[in-house]
């Protein structure tokens, strides 16, 4: 996700003046935008020829004079003659702000492409860049919305002080929660069931896949949205965290390979005691939580607690890694099955094991052995497996900046250059010469870095 240019508010504008400077269609246009709040409305134009009529607006044909903006919350200019010029001059003056019509770069503020189901609104900007993509999105958004959005916002609104003097701040999200989704809602019942609520607590132990934000799941975006507190690994990118609830307290545990802020026995106690707080908590864990997430450590002690808790599966690395390098983990004839397995503290009875796997035909998948590549490789070719056989490693899978390396076995053993910065998975087996590893560096040469 890229960085705003403008950061989107709403403006108070209510008993006050709006000036639109102009008299042509473009005035028009911003005339019926504007009349739709309770701002006062004046058309300023040495000519008008736009038909304003049924807009509530003030019309003056004649020139521009800067008292014209005395007091004024916003201004809009849709004339390109000394009328315009003179505006432009007098709102910077006395710090309106401004909107150019069609001249992004002399524009303070745009005026997006808004959603009016008063008292909400939702409004599409494009900072000006694309406004016809702003009224295509804004075109999905309001197909999607009911029109009686509005007549529930206002219903929201008139019960906050009660609401606040009966319920807790969790007791009363799942409150609001419950109103603006049920079709048709009974809110003293509704009231009479949140008030009785103990809160209790609840964990959601959620793969965030491998990194990239659009390979999260619809099912754990939707919980993010719902999470009081999102509990976070270092790996799990910033674009996923933010796709939480904007009031949401972040806690990073900071678990990453070779540094750990907080332990495995600190993080089961905080989701637990955050848990009986009555806190809706979301655990984010990079790729998936069941497979070399820890997981089972975490559910331990949920179970133990009587806390509950639900698992949503992710994207785990190896398969985004097979997904990027077009390699079928497992292929008919070639590859019966496949091995995720951690090479990261693995024993030589383990590497044995492996190697008597792989040289039966399965695609060993490797997590976290970078570091010991070397290692681990020497072993597997020392417990029978072929120095021939294919290696296929994937760096940042599933990132845009992923990189790949390819060659054999007996390459990797004797690799003394690093590998390149990132995560990695190292397939082992036949049924890495599949993929497509064209653009692939040689392990040879693996101290070249990779784009």
């Amino acid at each position: 996700m890229g960085d705003l240019n403008t950061f989107p508010v709403s403006f108070k504008v209510r008993d006050q003046r709006i000036v639109i400077v102009g008299g042509g269609d473009e005035a028009l246009n911003k005339a019926r935008l504007v009349t739709k709040t309770t701002a006062s409305v004046v058309i300023i134009s040495s000519q008008i020829e736009a038909d304003f009529s049924g807009l509530a607006v003030t019309l003056e044909q004649r020139a521009f004079v800067p008292a014209d903006l005395d007091g004024a919350a916003l201004c809009f200019v849709a004339d390109h003659g000394p009328d315009g010029e003179a505006a432009k001059l007098a709102a910077r003056a006395r710090r309106v702000p401004l909107n150019v019509v069609d001249v992004p770069d002399e524009c303070d503020f745009f005026t997006p492409s808004i959603i009016d189901r008063a008292p909400l609104t939702v409004a599409v900007s494009s900072e000006g860049a694309s406004p016809v993509l702003a009224r295509l999105v804004r075109a999905r958004i309001e197909a999607a919305l009911s029109p009686d959005l509005g007549r529930v916002a206002r219903l929201a609104g008139t019960l906050r002080d009660r609401v606040a003097k009966l319920l807790t701040k969790p007791q009363a999200r799942r409150f609001y929660e419950d109103l603006v989704t049920a079709p048709s809602p009974d809110v003293e019942a509704l009231l009479s069931v949140h008030a009785a609520d103990a809160g209790a607590g609840v964990v959601w132990l959620i793969g965030a896949g491998p990194g990239s934000a659009d390979l999260l799941t619809l099912r754990a975006q939707r919980l993010l949205q719902e999470a009081d507190v999102i509990v976070h690994d270092q790996l799990v990118p910033d674009g996923v965290i933010e796709m939480g609830r904007r009031d949401a307290e972040r806690i990073s545990v900071g678990k990453k390979s070779g540094h750990h802020s907080f332990t495995q026995a600190q993080i089961n106690t905080l989701i637990v005691r955050l848990a009986r707080e009555g806190k809706r908590v979301a655990r984010l864990k990079g790729g998936d939580p069941m497979v070399f997430g820890r997981a089972g450590e975490e559910i331990a002690a949920l179970r133990k607690a009587g806390i509950a808790y639900h698992i949503v599966p992710g994207i785990t690395s190896a398969l985004a890694a097979a997904a990027d390098a077009a390699m079928p983990a497992t292929l008919r004839k070639v590859s019966p099955g496949v091995v995720f397995a951690t090479a990261h503290g693995a024993s030589d009875e383990e590497l044995s094991h492996w190697a008597t796997l792989a040289g039966s035909g399965l695609t060993l998948a490797l997590y976290m052995g970078k570091e010991i590549a070397a290692y681990a490789s020497g072993k597997l070719i020392a417990h029978g497996l072929s120095p021939q056989t294919p290696v296929g490693i994937v760096v940042n899978a599933g990132r845009s900046d992923r990189s790949f390396l390819l060659g054999s076995l007996g390459q990797l053993s004797v690799q003394t250059q690093s590998l390149p910065e990132g995560p990695a998975i190292i397939f082992v087996g036949n049924a890495v010469a599949h993929g497509d590893f064209q653009d692939a560096v040689p392990l040879a040469a693996a101290h070249y870095k990779v784009a």
